[in-house]
């Protein structure tokens, strides 16, 4: 039973253009045809204004991208890809993987970005699942032929399907629509606030793998819908991207928390690379108090945010916005316009259960595995996987994973209530917290810290945290680990590769 909801249209983001069907979802009702349909209105009306950049490498305009998407098209027809067909495309960031994938939609196919961190193994398991009629990468460029321009796919078509991180298992297809695409693009230039005008021209950052939603959804495409400027990092690299905020003129950032702090803590740290940056957004994992209100002070004309979203939502789903920032830095926000945010179930007392959503931008279900459609969706809400609750203003916390849940003897630990507790402590910049195995209780807590500097006092971790949580939340393990933790492509934390990695001390409590 769905026991609260947060409905976007009662949020504080505006609602103009969105309405709810005959099964009470909301949508934005004036959306384009496709994503090609939108693309090519802003070619038709900004052709030479700056589309791609990828740093040290090519600058593209919007008529240079479509004309090389366009023959990248031509290239996958005569290779006998059809509309509808899957194309893998496994390249690394930058101009080319962005060419590609506007050529797999103008070629009216269906884009699989593929992580090109997987080992060959996972490689092939994906492709075997995706089946791509062609398969797009490093030592097979993208084919060239005459310029193509399919007819626009209707909203309901595939436009991609995007393989969940796979943290808790073996990855999925989650597949995305035109219109999911393009109302998770409206979503976020809603929500965030992002315009862009030939006096302030929207220019993004994109350090994240384009593979994932956040890249792709996040940055990529609402920036081009919007008539922006896509700047690509090929890799992180802190010192080339405080020289490309600046160079670059910045307005749009979006990164983990971890890389905000490693830019503000730096020595190559210098305040006039972010003269230009208007909005900052984090999300992926948890971030500091402190951190927040670092960030606040440190650039006080950037609007901050707080981002949540999944594969399965196509990238952003909730937002917390500039002014909840500081006040509510545990929560993730509220639900966009067009996305309603449910709890399954929830505790009496806390009101914590599970995540369920609904909206334009929610996936239809997995690719080629439909019997899996009936597990994830209940009344037609998805069911994420993650533990939280609503606030009496509409607020979002994600509480846990329904599979990181600690168990202690019959108490349930939510370890990330644990790691934003540990968030703040003295001496940590990274906290992960996860199950330890024991004969008595079944589990206890354990985490693994990293420092921020040259060591870390645990008894001062320990007595910090005793101070904000029960102390059967408190971790009696605790690691220390000199390596960042391990993380997937989208900057969550691999909790089972953790596991395998930490030697566990002996309790300190």
């Amino acid at each position: 039973m769905i026991t609260a909801i947060s409905r976007g249209t009662e949020g504080p983001f505006a609602t103009v253009g969105v309405t709810r069907d005959a099964d009470g979802v909301p949508r934005f009702s004036d959306l384009p045809v496709s994503l090609v349909a939108g693309l090519r209105s802003v070619v038709r009306g900004s052709p030479d204004e700056e589309a791609v950049v990828e740093l040290g490498g090519e600058r593209l305009t919007y008529a240079q991208l479509w004309d090389r998407a366009s023959r990248v098209a031509g290239g996958l027809r005569a290779a006998g890809v059809q509309a509808g067909d899957t194309v893998a495309i496994r390249l690394p960031n930058g101009t080319a993987w962005v060419e590609s994938f506007v050529g797999v939609l103008l070629a009216g196919a269906v884009a699989v970005p593929v992580n090109t961190r997987l080992a060959p193994p996972e490689v092939e398991t994906l492709l075997d699942d995706a089946r791509p009629s062609y398969v797009i990468d490093v030592d097979h460029p993208a084919p060239k032929g005459d310029p193509v321009e399919a007819r626009d796919a209707g909203r309901d078509s595939l436009a991609a399907i995007f393989y969940t991180s796979g943290t808790t298992g073996r990855s999925k297809g989650a597949t995305a629509t035109h219109e999911a695409m393009l109302a998770v693009a409206r979503t976020v230039t809603r929500t965030i606030g992002l315009e862009s005008t030939p006096d302030a021209p929207l220019r993004t950052l994109v350090c994240i793998p384009l593979f994932h939603v956040t890249g792709c959804n996040g940055q990529l495409v609402p920036t081009l819908l919007s008539g922006g400027t896509v700047v690509i990092q090929r890799q992180l690299d802190v010192p080339e991207m405080l020289a490309a905020l600046k160079d670059e003129r910045i307005t749009y950032l979006v990164a983990v928390p971890a890389i905000y702090f490693y830019l503000l803590a730096n020595e190559w740290f210098d305040a006039a690379a972010f003269e230009l940056l208007r909005w900052a957004v984090y999300g992926g994992a948890p971030i500091a108090p402190d951190l927040v209100a670092r960030l606040t002070r440190v650039l006080p004309r950037v609007r901050v945010a707080n981002g949540f979203g999944m594969s399965e939502t196509s990238s952003l789903a909730t937002l917390l916005p500039h002014e909840d920032a500081v006040g509510h830095a545990d929560s993730v926000g509220y639900p966009g316009p067009a996305v309603d945010v449910g709890i399954l179930d929830g505790d009496e007392s806390s009101g914590v259960g599970e995540i369920v959503l609904r909206g334009q931008s929610v996936t239809r279900g997995y690719w080629r595995t439909p019997e899996l459609n009936s597990e994830i969706f209940v009344d037609g809400w998805l069911k994420t996987g993650d533990v939280g609750r609503i606030d009496e203003a509409g607020r979002l916390y994600l509480v846990d994973r329904s599979k990181d849940i600690i168990n202690r003897g019959g108490e349930n630990v939510y370890s990330v209530e644990v790691e934003n507790a540990l968030a703040d402590a003295p001496g940590v910049g990274e906290a992960a917290v996860v199950a330890v195995p024991d004969a008595m209780m079944g589990e206890k807590v354990g985490c693994v810290l990293v420092a921020t500097g040259d060591g870390i006092d645990v008894a001062a971790v320990i007595e910090h945290v005793e101070a904000r949580l029960a102390d059967y939340k408190v971790p009696q393990f605790v690691a220390v680990r000199q390596r960042p933790l391990p993380r997937n492509a989208g900057g969550k934390v691999l909790k089972h590769v953790l596991r395998d990695e930490t030697t566990w001390p002996a309790p300190v409590r």
